[in-house]
């Protein structure tokens, strides 16, 4: 449930912290007083998108914190864990929304979060209802959930999904290959071409770089035979070569180092130069013997340059792009093949999907078919302790031509009020008063199958009175033993029920406006009573002592 609300800078609220217990919780108080916070609180931990106008004149934030206290965490940890947020400790679960001028933040246990995180949260922690808010009541869809959860098809409902997404995409492969056009016989050609010239090349993008190096090698074969030879003779010439030279030079410093030992601290590097230029003699000797000045060769090796950089220029631009364009030609050019087989194998297995999506479906709408009737005359009764006492209601199920997302038919829930007026569709009802009974009814037949913990009514009783008014406060009692249930009420007969009474009342301090709510006990809530009942008398007080008495 519900255990904390606490309000800060939002509308007419200045601070609010609200506790609130189990049960059926009544919110009272004058129109305009600002019953209408407290739903708009709600809303924003709801996940709803905040207007600016919300945030207090002179702040610049407004703040809204709920704490949820669930005995059994387990769905929304599995969800926190899912969405990489914080899990619920010691089962509490904390949402928060701060509403800025220039920006906005929502935090679940602390950690930051999206809309679509508050919202998917919300969906499963709180129900809101008000006079304007039964779309969902009215969607189709919703009644299909509704009769599923009522038939306790949830299960079915799971399987029959996977089943769905199966046989969808087996289908749509076996459809895209069927309506596809048949390959030209100039493709194929061309197909054939581009797989045959790119595995006839046998490609191996990391040898291009010793090839490109092979290559400039051979091509060059003369002018680097030249160049080394000069240099080995500039090394090794005969009495002019660097190396006699050095020799010849470090003879002459061994004579300075006889003489002078001193001089070895700067003679000492001429030994490392003779035999660095001895190195450099072998290698060159080595090298240009290794050059290989066969014109066939160079030709070879110029003539797969070539072929490369063209096979580029067509798949490429690089090596590994050309060996990608090979492998999607390929495999292309097998589907054309063999499409033929691929395209019966693809129908076999689209016709097995739809098979096993048929029995999925056959098993929940046996489920359907024997609950429909059930929810009906549950819907029924309820309506007419709602002052419904000769309408008529009934959930329709409809047959599909074919199978849909949400299974073999279609329901509609179809509402008559009056005796020998033909039903309607519920989404067709244009009475306030009537839809918001209906929805009662709904919820209260569904009462052992909705998990969600919290039920908010929002001044749902309008448009009604007297006995009807008491009987739909009876049924938010009876809610409130399986949900924690808060009703904004104008009807005493609603309050009286309450197994907490809270009362907003709007002061004006140091010429400000304020919102205040404080929960009513003893003769605070008698005179709560009173003041709904419109009078001060001794009869409209013994009227308020007699509601609470009866409550």
């Amino acid at each position: 449930m519900l255990s904390l609300l606490k309000i800060r800078n939002l509308a007419l609220v200045e601070r609010l912290d609200w506790e609130i217990g189990s049960g059926l919780v009544g919110v009272t108080g004058e129109t305009g007083a600002g019953k209408s916070v407290i739903v708009g609180a709600l809303k924003l931990i709801l996940g709803e998108r905040a207007d600016k106008g919300l945030i207090r004149t002179g702040e610049d934030v407004c703040q809204v914190e709920a704490v949820f206290e669930l005995p059994d965490a387990g769905a929304v940890n599995r969800m926190l864990a899912e969405m990489g947020l914080e899990c619920c400790e010691d089962g509490q679960l904390l949402i928060k929304r701060v509403v800025g001028v220039s920006s906005n933040r929502q935090f679940v246990n602390n950690s930051p979060a999206t809309l679509g995180v508050l919202k998917l949260l919300g969906r499963n922690l709180v129900d809101l209802h008000g006079p304007h808010d039964h779309q969902s009541l009215l969607s189709v869809e919703r009644q299909l959930v509704m009769l599923d959860a009522y038939a306790g098809a949830e299960e079915d409902d799971l399987h029959y999904q996977t089943c769905w997404a199966a046989w969808r995409e087996a289908d749509n492969r076996w459809r895209e290959l069927r309506d596809a056009e048949e390959a030209g016989e100039q493709e194929l050609e061309l197909l054939r071409h581009q797989v045959e010239e790119i595995e006839s090349a046998a490609i191996d993008p990391e040898s291009e770089g010793e090839l490109q190096e092979r290559y400039q090698r051979a091509s060059n074969s003369a002018k680097l035979v030249g160049v080394t030879g000069e240099a080995l003779r500039v090394v090794t010439g005969e009495d002019n070569g660097v190396l006699d030279r050095i020799r010849e030079l470090q003879r002459l410093v061994g004579e300075i180092e006889k003489h002078d030992p001193a001089a070895r601290e700067w003679t000492s590097g001429l030994g490392t130069a003779v035999v660095e230029m001895e190195d450099l003699s072998r290698e060159l000797e080595r090298y240009l013997g290794e050059i290989d000045l066969d014109p066939e060769q160079a030709a070879s090796l110029e003539e797969r340059v070539d072929q490369l950089e063209s096979l580029k220029r067509k798949y490429g631009p690089t090596l590994a792009d050309v060996v990608e364009s090979g492998a999607r030609a390929a495999q292309r050019l097998g589907a054309v093949e063999n499409r033929g087989e691929l395209l019966e194998k693809l129908e076999i297995a689209a016709r097995s999907a739809r098979e096993a999506l048929m029995e999925a479906g056959a098993a929940v709408s046996e489920k359907r078919r024997k609950s429909a009737p059930k929810l009906a005359r549950e819907i029924r009764r309820h309506l007419a302790e709602l002052g419904f006492r000769q309408a008529a209601f009934e959930v329709n199920l409809e047959s599909q031509a074919e199978p849909s997302s949400t299974g073999l038919e279609s329901v509609e829930f179809s509402f008559g009020p009056n005796p020998g007026e033909p039903l309607k569709p519920l989404r067709q009802i244009a009475s306030s008063g009537e839809v918001s009974r209906v929805m009662l009814s709904i919820k209260s037949a569904l009462a052992r199958q909705d998990r969600t913990p919290l039920m908010v009514f929002d001044e749902i009783d309008a448009n009604v009175g007297g006995e009807i008014a008491r009987a739909v406060g009876e049924k938010m009692a009876i809610l409130g033993g399986a949900h924690q249930v808060v009703a904004i009420t104008h009807f005493p007969q609603v309050a009286a029920l309450a197994s907490q009474h809270f009362l907003v009342e709007k002061t004006v301090e140091g010429g400000r406006t304020i919102s205040s709510l404080q929960q009513v006990d003893g003769e605070a809530r008698v005179e709560e009573l009173m003041r709904m009942l419109g009078g001060q008398s001794e009869e409209a007080r013994s009227m308020a002592r007699s509601l609470l008495s009866a409550g």
